[in-house]
């Protein structure tokens, strides 16, 4: 079979749903992930096909290449966000009147822009003479994956045997991300003339998919060792946890594929001249202004404000489920809880989470902050005090004792000495 008689079979459905798409309003009821599967699988495909025969480097084919990969990294965007409008009464965020109105806003931008490019991939199609299929897709071929029943709840939601490591790992664990995550340093929007400063220098798709991957992984594990099921039941903070990352690794998804799409599709970067013009004509089918406002200050936005609204949550069962117990050691030979210390201390302790007390006589002070500790160590000077006692998450104290054996990690003239491989994680 020749390439132009597969590139008929493969360009087939794909152009029928253009010519669906071409024929619809901008009713956002009528774009639903029925249709965005049916777009990214074919795309998918026509993409493969024609990258296979080298469509990247033909002046002829380039153009009608490129505009798949557009369809089909929308469509993926369009999927994700859609998803989110969908289960977002299951999330149990609290007030998410505003989340909503940016999400509409996104959509309605998705929406535009995969009405923009749907002609101009059939104009394309018919120039390099692709036969065209005589109708597109009717409405009933993609209806919406809601309806107003429910089925009968008749398997027990209630937890699985819940091993509190689990439990204590997941929370730990959303508790990193979303301290690594404060890199960006992203808590409100940028103006639209800001962001071509950050994207791609600060903010890129590596950086955003390796985020997504740890928040699936998340996800993975509180579904097999945590709780199975829906979230209409069962115990209301775990599956609220869940609804916090759950909402995040959505818009991971959607950020993701559209800075991939900007980065590869409409960022300047290509040297060849057919390359600039093929990026031109994309950004004028799609606003690149639009895209950047909606990544950044959509995707990322809500991405850095889910991640810090869960904290609190995440940290009061981390607290429910840690095991705790408590420590006797010795204070830093000859200088005390001065700064290194006090800062190697505070790092274990937020290193895991869970919340350590140091006591001194009947005072007790928040061993995750360097300045709690020092006042501490005020007191222990003071007093001439040579043992304290650390009480609270015992993964932290076992490590604390630990930083206790190297003398807090330096000798009595203050100068630095190498940790234990335990504690590499502090360097």
């Amino acid at each position: 079979m020749s390439f132009f008689e597969k590139i008929r079979i493969f360009s087939y459905d794909y152009l029928k749903c253009c010519l669906y798409i071409a024929s619809v309003d901008r009713n956002q009821t009528v774009f639903t992930k029925k249709l965005y599967a049916k777009l990214m699988s074919d795309s998918q495909l026509l993409e493969d096909f024609l990258d296979y025969h080298g469509a990247k480097n033909s002046n002829e084919w380039y153009y009608y290449r490129e505009l798949a990969a557009a369809v089909r990294h929308l469509s993926m965007a369009s999927y994700s966000q859609k998803h989110i409008s969908n289960r977002l009464s299951f999330y149990d965020l609290g007030d998410t009147t505003e989340f909503e109105n940016d999400g509409r806003l996104t959509m309605a931008f998705l929406t535009r822009s995969l009405k923009a490019l749907a002609p101009a991939i059939l104009e394309e199609a018919r120039r390099l003479k692709i036969p065209m299929p005589d109708q597109g897709f009717g409405l009933e071929e993609f209806p919406g994956i809601t309806t107003s029943e429910m089925l009968d709840y008749d398997i027990d939601d209630a937890d699985k045997d819940q091993q509190k490591e689990n439990i204590v790992k997941i929370a730990s664990e959303f508790l990193s991300i979303s301290d690594n995550f404060d890199q960006f340093g992203f808590f409100e929007p940028y103006a639209i003339e800001d962001i071509p400063a950050i994207v791609p220098d600060k903010v890129n798709e590596v950086e955003i998919r390796r985020f997504e991957m740890l928040v699936h992984n998340l996800q993975s594990s509180f579904d097999t060792y945590v709780i199975h099921g829906g979230y209409r039941f069962g115990n209301r903070k775990l599956k609220q946890l869940r609804g916090y990352f759950s909402c995040v690794f959505h818009l991971l998804q959607m950020t993701g594929r559209l800075l991939h799409f900007y980065e590869r599709h409409i960022f300047k970067t290509g040297y060849k001249n057919i390359y600039k013009i093929v990026q031109q004509r994309l950004s004028v089918l799609v606003d690149e202004q639009a895209l950047l406002d909606r990544t950044i200050n959509y995707g990322l936005y809500y991405i850095c404000h889910y991640l810090t609204s869960g904290r609190e949550l995440a940290r009061d069962i981390l607290n429910e489920n840690i095991e705790r117990t408590s420590i006797k050691v010795g204070i830093p030979v000859k200088l005390g809880f001065h700064s290194r210390p006090s800062l190697l201390v505070a790092r274990i302790v937020q290193h895991y989470g869970g919340q350590v007390e140091l006591c001194v006589g009947n005072d007790r002070f928040d061993a995750s902050s360097v300045l709690d500790i020092q006042w501490a160590g005020g007191k222990i000077s003071k007093e001439n005090i040579q043992q304290v006692v650390f009480e609270g998450d015992s993964r932290a104290l076992s490590d604390i004792r630990i930083l206790s054996g190297v003398n807090y990690g330096e000798d009595t003239m203050g100068k630095g000495v190498p940790l234990p491989k335990e504690l590499t994680y502090l360097k």
